[in-house]
């Protein structure tokens, strides 16, 4: 082994520093707690999703007629087909779950704050290539909620002002989703945008080890003569990622795999939520589903969609809505000015905000997937459930936008009362 790290060190004399920056020398604050998983567990994910697509594109056609045959025969007569499938429907899901994570931790303990800026709107760039990588995979099984949800989908570009019908034609590579739209979306799903996600990545790792790993108790771990009690030039409130750290996420992917293989085995579509019944049947231009929506992790977008009314006889105001609830949160680092960045320290003002955000997300996702359009008739019998839906909505909406508006009135004239920040993070020796 001794000649072979020498054989390699002797061809490639930056690999053997790299990877020490990077992981042995790279220190992370000693106080990480559970939320601190789902940065990890994405990466984990992601690597899931693209050796089983690996997989899965090598009995897959993209052809409009053999599309969903094509599936079927994955999922019949390939031997794992079915495993391989499914590990890839419920790792789509999974990804989402962990990213909505990953992002509500940096929200909670500032992570998005001074220095981390260009961190926090990369971590932004991949969340929208993931939505996109995400929605044309959607389509590919060619399920007739894929056909449907793709021509909902793409025909929001046609509200743009002159150019949106061109646009969608263009797009669609026809009139409907057809031979034209599976090929571009596969070579995008594919290639393309996957391409593009891991050079994301990279670029949020490296531009987050450039400036270090936020804490939960949101101060700079301090240097110099309080440092490590063996070497000053290294902090004493820190710990080197690798081997301390990447020991304890391989305890979270344990039970994380745990978790999905439950999933995977017993569960594969979970009730409808990360494969839609409708999706089992082939597409049908002239067989419209029940309900249609967009899978789970769409619908607080789609919501937003829908709950913004039509002005001047056009759906675009809901199309900016839905863009600029993901805009909102890019926006995060110039729309918050406190100078706390953890919740740990922050006003009661801040906490009841976060709270509300997220009661208004999990709320417009269940507007979104149809959830309270049949809660509602059981709650409230004899009453307009469209009525008390899109009023539920809205009010959901405003609470959502009302949280960005909040933060910067709260924080950019001076409202907030903070709690004393800690010199050093706590939990260390």
């Amino acid at each position: 082994m001794a000649n072979l790290f020498d054989w390699v060190n002797e061809r490639a004399p930056n690999l053997a520093p790299t990877f020490r920056k990077h992981m042995t020398e790279y220190y992370a604050p000693k106080n990480f707690n559970l939320w601190y998983y789902f940065g990890s567990l994405a990466i984990l994910v992601l690597v899931n999703q693209i050796v089983t697509g690996i997989f899965l594109t090598m009995n897959y056609k993209t052809s409009a007629l053999e599309a969903f045959n094509s599936v079927e025969y994955i999922m019949r007569d390939v031997e794992w087909g079915w495993l391989i499938r499914y590990m890839h429907s419920t790792g789509a899901s999974l990804f989402f779950v962990v990213v909505f994570l990953h992002m509500f931790r940096g929200i909670m303990y500032g992570s998005f704050k001074r220095p981390r800026e260009l961190v926090w709107i990369l971590g932004m760039l991949i969340f929208l290539v993931l939505m996109a990588e995400a929605f044309m995979g959607y389509v590919l099984p060619w399920g007739n909620m894929s056909f449907w949800g793709a021509k909902v989908i793409i025909s929001l570009f046609g509200t743009i002002p002159y150019i949106g019908p061109g646009l969608v034609e263009w797009i669609m590579g026809d009139f409907l989703p057809a031979d034209a739209t599976l090929n571009r979306f596969f070579a995008l799903h594919v290639i393309a945008l996957p391409l593009v996600l891991l050079l994301l990545v990279v670029l949020h790792l490296a531009a987050l080890h450039e400036v270090g790993s936020n804490n939960p108790d949101g101060v700079d771990v301090k240097h110099g003569p309080k440092g490590n009690r063996w070497d000053a030039s290294k902090p004493l409130d820190a710990i080197p990622f690798h081997p301390y750290y990447t020991v304890k996420d391989l305890v979270g992917v344990g039970f994380f795999l745990l978790i999905a293989a439950f999933i995977i085995f017993f569960a594969p579509t979970f009730g409808g939520w990360f494969l839609e019944h409708d999706n089992f049947t082939p597409a049908n231009n002239l067989v419209t589903p029940t309900h249609i929506k967009p899978s789970w992790y769409f619908t607080p977008f789609y919501a937003i969609l829908r709950m913004i009314p039509s002005f001047f006889g056009t759906a675009i105001w809901g199309v900016i809505g839905m863009f600029g609830s993901i805009l909102m949160l890019a926006l995060l680092p110039w729309l918050d000015r406190g100078e706390v960045r953890s919740v740990r320290f922050r006003g009661m003002g801040y906490r009841i905000a976060l709270a509300v955000l997220v009661i208004s997300f999990l709320s417009l996702g269940a507007v979104g997937a149809g959830v309270t359009a049949e809660l509602i008739p059981e709650w409230f019998p004899g009453a307009d459930a469209t009525t008390l839906e899109n009023a539920f909505g809205r009010i959901m909406t405003l609470a959502y936008f009302g949280f960005f508006i909040f933060i910067w009135v709260y924080t950019h004239f001076g409202l907030e009362k903070t709690k004393p920040v800690p010199e050093r993070v706590t939990m260390h020796d």
